[in-house]
């Protein structure tokens, strides 16, 4: 098992580029394979979750031919199967997409249950009703998702609750749809309209992505493309709050401002300074952190996927600071971690009250999900001594180099697989 290995302590430094949206790389592979034409995708991050989806379109019979290391060719015109296995599914949750795509351009798919980061439940039922308000006969049945029409027709889909899967996946499939589908109480995430983008690209006919409601004119077939994706708002997000963390001055390049407003927002509530550029956001640290307040909301507010890393950087600002999760019910689960390293946090419910301490301890800690994992990377990187996270398996699902980036800001951290080889670490650096 990997681990990543930190000596704490050290003001992170310099410039960072960030990559693609792996959420939105994840639904842009599903949806690629609707063509039955070439289509060439970029900015693809190179991560274990888009590496795992890239084979699970290969086993039911696309062809990939991967052109470098962030970008993509992809063909659907030779699938011989509608059937996605649990193997894929169990390791990655996103790639339900396969249920929209598979079932907008062959009327059947089979996809096994979704698997991904234990964060809490995330129910598919919106993503299921939405299937059948297109004329979609869906059953669940040994553990497979069936979803099924003779034809798919438009019409109307009311989301109960702003759900990011189900908006994707039912575009998915009214793209392919006969006439008119409009999707109310739409997701306005980034990654929706970029996938909205790609579609439109391929010769779908989507308005209004971005806003609450999505109008959908179904096409008869998608065509060939070449898409750039868009930076990813929360790798971004991560690298600017471990220059807060570590009192640090960071220009984090490849980014679209707007997409972190409610990132940046915070950080200068919290007594950051930050200056945007076109492309680019600084985040300079140069004072002490205050506390503030906090709750996850669906864009345009703050993030879930952003959670962990605020709360990680607040454990270390002065004052009191309340984190309110509202999105996933299973999200503190890295506050354990966070306690062995010196944090004093309670959580009640949905809420995590923070009383600031004045500095992290290093310990041995585990990442039990993707963006928890980061969380205490954060923590490692701002805590006196050495800090070894354990699972980094999670991180690595998200972020590309995360500890190659990091080295390069400053950070003394490894990627090591061996007791062995913390204590060479631990040697080197003390």
């Amino acid at each position: 098992m990997e681990q990543y290995v930190i000596s704490g302590g050290i003001p992170l430094v310099g410039d960072v580029e960030i990559g693609g949206a792996k959420n939105a790389a994840l639904a842009i592979i599903a949806a690629s394979i609707m063509a039955d034409e070439t289509v060439v995708i970029e900015n693809l991050p190179d991560v274990r979750d888009i590496r795992v989806l890239l084979k699970a379109i290969e086993e039911i019979g696309a062809h990939v031919e991967r052109v470098d290391r962030h970008t993509v060719k992809i063909n659907g015109s030779l699938i011989d199967s509608v059937r996605v296995d649990y193997e894929f599914i169990s390791k990655i949750r996103a790639s339900y997409y396969l249920l929209g795509a598979l079932l907008g351009k062959y009327k059947k798919a089979e996809v096994a249950f979704p698997g991904g980061c234990e964060i809490g439940s995330r129910p598919i039922d919106l993503h299921l009703k939405g299937f059948k308000a297109l004329g979609a006969d869906v059953k669940l049945e040994y553990g497979l998702i069936h979803a099924q029409a003779e034809k798919l027709v438009g019409g109307h889909v009311y989301m109960d609750k702003v759900s990011v899967g189900a908006t994707i996946n039912v575009l998915l499939a009214a793209s392919m749809a006969e006439g008119k589908t409009i999707i109310e109480n739409a997701a306005k995430e980034p990654h929706v309209v970029d996938v909205a983008n790609f579609l439109n690209s391929m010769g779908a006919n989507i308005k209004g992505a971005g806003t609450d409601v999505i109008r959908i004119e179904g096409v008869e077939k998608l065509h060939k493309t070449e898409y750039s994706i868009i930076p990813d708002q929360i790798e971004a997000g991560t690298f600017m709050f471990a220059a807060a963390a570590t009192k640090g001055d960071v220009t984090i390049k490849n980014v679209i401002p707007k997409h972190l407003e409610a990132t940046s927002a915070k950080l200068i509530e919290m007594g950051c300074e930050i200056e945007e550029f076109d492309d680019a956001v600084r985040v300079v640290a140069s004072k002490p952190l205050r506390s503030t307040q906090v709750m996850t909301l669906a864009y345009p507010g703050y993030p879930t996927d952003m959670q962990p890393q605020i709360t990680t950087v607040l454990a270390i600002s002065e004052g009191t600071s309340i984190v309110t999760e509202s999105i996933f019910e299973n999200r503190f689960r890295y506050v354990d971690e966070l306690s062995r390293m010196g944090a004093s946090i309670k959580v009640e419910g949905n809420t995590a009250i923070i009383n600031g301490v004045e500095k992290y301890t290093g310990a041995r800690v585990a990442a039990p999900d993707l963006r928890a994992g980061a969380a205490l990377v954060i923590a490692g990187l701002a805590a006196e001594g050495i800090t070894v996270v354990d699972d980094i398996y999670y991180v690595e699902r998200g972020y590309e180099d995360f500890e190659k980036k990091l080295a390069l800001l400053g950070a003394k951290i490894e990627k090591v697989s061996s007791e062995k080889e913390i204590q060479k670490f631990t040697l080197k650096v003390s």
